[in-house]
């Protein structure tokens, strides 16, 4: 799975631009959402298909940032404390969290600078 982060106008429609480029070229979005910082927006989705979404943004004419690769877990959400246990684990293993969300089946999706060892340092909370 890959993470597609792109800017956005902060004009109404150009989430529905990107919307309509992933799903004319088949491209399902699996989580993800838009944060909006200062007034500049930035969508981060979660697909399948890095290579396919990055084609159907730069045909739809969508100046994309990123198609990164993800680390996938799973938190105990019975158990209080898993985000900051999982955060302070990568932490400590010198790895930078860049982005994190959840996708729609409750998972915990992040963009890291180290995913091979954020992988060996989180297997506990393996998808």
């Amino acid at each position: 799975m890959f993470d597609v982060s792109i800017p956005l106008s902060g004009q109404p429609g150009s989430l529905a631009r990107f919307g309509e480029a992933l799903g004319a070229a088949g491209v399902s979005l699996e989580g993800g959402g838009v944060f909006t910082v200062d007034g500049v927006g930035r969508a981060h989705f979660l697909v399948e298909d890095g290579e396919a979404a990055r084609r159907a943004l730069e045909a739809a004419g969508l100046r994309i940032a990123t198609v990164r690769p993800v680390l996938i877990r799973r938190l105990k959400q019975e158990v209080p404390g898993q985000l900051g246990a999982i955060a302070r684990t990568l932490a400590d293993a010198g790895v930078n969290i860049e982005t994190q969300y959840s996708d729609h089946a409750n998972r915990l999706i992040l963009v890291v600078d180290d995913k091979e060892t954020a992988e060996r340092v989180t297997a506990d909370w393996a998808a």
